[in-house]
């Protein structure tokens, strides 16, 4: 698989116009990213801008805090994919992780799951620089169990990014089948490569031109 391939481009930052959302659009569409990532107002643009290719239209819930409740993340969800969502990427509730309520996670985790119904793609995000090595494979474990299709490292809204270390975590608990994203902290095509050799099949990333650009040199 070529790198771009393997890149959700994202641009989920809080003042993002129509006009960047548009732009980066243009982009994935012509260096061949897996997805376009950005907030659920949105979709329906996304989806829109990305007709007629073979990049997909990613959108966050439960963004950036993962601390709403099941029902409000479902309903996203399901609203997303109503708007032209083909991937979902859902933050579990780090509270409850810390609070061992991991009945909590596997619920809210299933609630997506359930509306996405094969018509879109769920990734979990386990914001790993907020979890012990512990709390990771749990949630990792969870994620599994409750038939989401990846786990992702991180929002890139707190305290840290993806690593190798937590890549290789991720990998070794969730098996060769199931998807692990890294996030957040990959900016060039060295991080790129080595999140890829430690386990990752997905990267979000929003300098994914640099990456690519990078890694054909």
């Amino acid at each position: 698989m070529k790198i771009e391939q393997y890149i959700d481009h994202t641009l989920l930052k809080q003042g993002a116009s129509e006009e960047e959302i548009i732009k980066v659009c243009s982009e994935a569409k012509e260096y061949g990213f897996a997805s376009v990532c950005a907030n659920a107002y949105y979709t329906s643009l996304v989806r829109k801008e990305l007709q007629g290719s073979n990049v997909k239209t990613c959108i966050v819930v439960g963004f950036p805090l993962g601390a709403t409740t099941k029902e409000v993340k479902a309903f996203e969800a399901k609203q997303a994919i109503e708007n032209g969502a083909q991937e979902i990427d859902m933050v579990v509730n780090v509270g409850a992780i810390k609070s061992k309520k991991y009945d909590v996670v596997k619920d809210e985790i299933k609630a997506v799951v359930h509306v996405a119904k094969g018509s879109a793609v769920v990734k979990v995000i386990i914001e790993t620089c907020l979890l012990t090595d512990e709390e990771k494979v749990k949630v990792c474990e969870i994620a599994k169990e409750a038939n989401a299709n990846f786990v992702k490292t991180s929002t890139g809204f707190s305290t840290g990014g993806a690593t190798v270390h937590d890549i290789k975590l991720m990998r070794k608990t969730v098996g060769p089948d199931m998807g692990v994203k890294a996030s957040g902290a990959v900016r060039t095509a060295e991080d790129a490569k080595a999140v890829i050799e430690a386990g990752a099949s997905r990267i979000g990333a929003s300098s994914s031109i640099a990456i690519v650009k990078g890694y054909k040199e």
